[in-house]
């Protein structure tokens, strides 16, 4: 027999129209009671929104982006009372379970916040269970957020909560105490086999035994995700830190990670895969110094790595005479310093890139998920990377097409010491459409940069050098740009990569041509 349930949102404190950033079911989904159906954020915290029933949603009343309050109606959920009732008396029932029941006794555990990473004094923003709650293993205790993530903390093992040791908005370390709950030795399965003398014992039936248990959990204290979200990558095993985030304020959700499982699989499938380098100890060859890399170059690693893997790169090198450009550069530069800036050539490259981004559309999109349609982008955001003290950042110059050569070498050089300073903020380096890489300051004649995806392209750009050229039947010594454009090869082919850096090549050449 089966009943349609109307499910609300529950009591969320004195929150009012908190935004919807997560839907974890649609229609037709089949959900168990605690089961999340939705994730809220306010400006603070999230929290997801469970189910209190077992059954079919039949029908969601919400989306992504709406706002709710206690009492809006959530979802319509076909209630499968008869099948809940008969899950929760199979157990009692089961012949084999009662077979396989040894009389050993429960344990009283305190479960304590386990290994956060650097994070100390992280608040807690949600408390997940009760006096007398039965939980499963894995089921989330506490959601705590630092000032840049939020994470759950689940149970290492299943039982029920006897008391809860902390409250929302206390500030907990690794190793507080959160909670203590009774552990079924019989349903944990394993203590005959990890303790024989445990086993052996003439403890009474009734006797509780106080132990402490911690499990060290991966620090996932700077990824933006919801709890649903972390279950599911516990359960999957994937790590979050490597998923790139499409929610908001990049947030990761259920989709990322499933699309992340995904990719890995077909990586795999078509030989992608590549074995974990082996470990070595560096140290009996001599002394040695171990440093952490910066939170920004892990991150930098896992997506170039990503991107080096599952992009497949063309490089094409070219040439740009600027001897005339960097005469009309040096000619302007008083101008560019009253107006509170410095003329670098990056201004004149972005320029010529937007050009060549309008001339050659396929290079100014991104291939869908799908892996079968293209997205044109009818903006022109061009990334810059930047060279930080924590690593390579890439701020990003919204509408440069309709920005000035002064506004945009203003612009550049602001995003540019707020990277340097730590200060930028996160919106401030996404929505990139083209990305250039500069090393012109530093040296070198050509390299290879690695695509910043979801971007089709990257324009690496060398130092100038001064090199004979055949002119007018003579060589003269002329200042020649090196210009290294990679791009995706799914997408973009040869003659079209060598015919977009031509086009920003004879750009620069004449730097007429960039006010057509």
């Amino acid at each position: 027999m089966t009943t349609l349930k109307e499910v609300s949102v529950p009591d969320i404190g004195n929150y009012t129209d908190v935004e919807v950033i997560e839907v974890a079911v649609k229609p037709g989904a089949k959900v168990k009671a605690e089961d999340s159906l939705i994730t809220l954020e306010t400006e603070k915290a999230s929290m997801e929104v469970p189910s209190p029933y077992t059954g079919t949603v039949k029908e969601m009343k919400i989306k992504v982006g709406d706002k709710v309050s206690q009492g809006t109606l959530i979802a319509l959920i076909e209630s499968e009372v008869q099948a809940d009732q008969q899950e929760s008396t199979q157990p009692a029932e089961s012949e084999n379970a009662s077979k396989q029941a040894p009389l050993v006794q429960d344990e009283l555990m305190t479960i304590k916040v386990p290994d956060t990473g650097a994070a100390k004094q992280v608040e807690i923003i949600e408390i997940s269970v009760k006096p007398g709650d039965v939980i499963q293993a894995e089921d989330t205790l506490i959601t705590l957020e630092s000032e840049k993530a939020s994470m759950d903390i689940p149970s290492p093992h299943a039982g029920k909560v006897e008391t809860v040791l902390v409250k929302v908005g206390d500030k907990v370390n690794e190793g507080d105490a959160i909670v203590t709950m009774t552990v079924s030795a019989q349903k944990e399965g394993k203590v005959q086999q990890e303790s024989p003398q445990a086993s052996s014992s003439a403890l009474p039936s009734q006797t509780q035994v106080s132990k402490t248990i911690t499990k060290p959990l991966k620090d996932f204290s700077q990824v933006h995700a919801g709890p649903a979200t972390r279950r599911l990558a516990r359960e999957l095993g994937v790590d979050l830190t490597v998923v790139q985030g499409t929610g908001h304020r990049n947030r990761v959700t259920l989709k990322d990670v499933q699309e992340y499982v995904k990719g890995v699989m077909q990586n795999a499938q078509s030989g992608a895969f590549v074995e974990k380098a082996p470990e070595i100890d560096f140290s009996q060859f001599g002394d040695i110094e171990v440093k952490p890399l910066s939170r920004i170059k892990k991150w930098t690693a896992k997506n170039l790595s990503r991107n080096w893997l599952t992009i497949p790169h063309v490089t094409q090198f070219e040439e740009a005479d600027v001897t005339e450009l960097e005469i009309f550069r040096q000619e302007n530069q008083e101008a560019a310093i009253a107006q509170g800036t410095k003329l670098t050539p990056l201004p004149f490259i972005i320029m010529a890139c937007i050009s060549a981004l309008k001339t050659y559309p396929q290079f100014n999109a991104s291939l869908a998920a799908n892996g079968s349609d293209i997205i044109l982008k009818q903006y022109f955001h061009i990334g810059v990377a930047v060279d930080t003290p924590n690593g390579l950042m890439v701020p990003v110059i919204k509408h440069a097409d309709k920005k000035s050569l002064y506004d945009i070498a203003k612009e550049l050089g602001e995003l540019s010491a707020l990277a340097k300073e730590g200060k930028i903020k996160a919106e401030q380096m996404q929505g990139s459409s083209f990305t250039i890489s500069s090393l012109g300051g530093i040296g070198g004649t050509a390299f290879t940069p690695i695509i910043n995806a979801p971007d089709l392209a990257i324009l690496g750009v060398s130092k100038v050098q001064i090199k004979p050229q055949y002119v007018h039947d003579q060589f003269i010594p002329r200042k020649m740009l090196p210009l290294s454009l990679s791009y995706d090869h799914r997408v973009i082919d040869g003659v079209e990569g060598a015919r977009f850096a031509a086009h920003i090549a004879a750009q620069l050449q004449d730097i007429r041509k960039l006010l057509l």
